[in-house]
């Protein structure tokens, strides 16, 4: 199977299988999105209560994906992509204040999102194998989605980007969220199903298949370099 196969919803199950895309190189840019250190951190299992020794394990999976595909993929279509000169942004989530007032509701509430990143502190920052180099654009957002948060709106408008191809975390909020403003601003959105991740495999697959073929079209980073010649 291929991008224009997979990921297929009820909706669209049968769909005509989309043309390869034409995506120019100065109208086209690469989004890494939230791949920061706050997410990459673990304590050492041994010192965990039982209770948080299965939270733990529940959360291994979305770790080794990080590490053995997610990041590595991601750091290889950069160096690619900037070779090539298309635009690489890249996009965190922190807040201006020390306390975390301007976050947005989503940002606030309580569990798991509720998280106190000021902007300067080290858990906030990007890791450090997908960080910008040279002028490279980065943003803060107190939002889950890039375009609501920034001006990042302005900033593709600015440099000519039609076509948006968007990697990082978490597939099923802030990369989701993202890519719905994007297509509402009639951006051409791909999503690269293997440089996102989500805190469950299912998780990630089912919103790929949700946002596939309405918001965006799904595919491997591969078929990706192949499609732009970028190999």
């Amino acid at each position: 199977m291929s991008w224009k196969t997979e990921y297929r919803s009820l909706y669209y199950l049968d769909a005509p299988e989309p043309e390869d895309f034409i995506l120019p190189v100065r109208e086209t840019a690469l989004l890494v999105i939230d791949v920061q250190d706050i997410y990459l951190e673990r304590p050492e299992r041994d010192t965990l209560p039982p209770a948080e020794q299965a939270r733990f394990d529940a959360w291994t999976p979305f770790h080794e994906r990080m590490q053995t595909q997610v990041i590595p993929r991601t750091a290889r279509l950069l160096e690619l992509a900037r070779k090539a000169g298309v635009e690489c942004l890249f996009v965190r989530i922190a807040c201006h204040t020390r306390d975390g007032r301007d976050r947005s509701l989503s940002q606030k509430m309580p569990g798991w999102n509720n998280l106190l990143l000021p902007k300067g502190g080290a858990p906030s920052q990007l890791v450090g194998a997908l960080r910008p180099v040279g002028d490279e654009i980065e943003l803060t957002k107190t939002t889950d989605s890039a375009l609501t948060g920034t001006n990042l709106r302005l900033i593709l408008h600015n440099l000519g980007v039609r076509n948006v191809v968007c990697a990082g975390i978490f597939t099923d909020q802030c990369v989701s969220s993202t890519v719905r403003s994007l297509a509402d601003e009639s951006f051409n959105v791909i999503v690269l199903e293997d440089c996102c991740a989500a805190g469950a495999d299912a998780l990630h697959h089912r919103e790929l298949e949700i946002i596939n073929m309405i918001y965006c079209h799904v595919m491997s980073s591969d078929e990706l370099i192949v499609m732009m010649g970028l190999g």
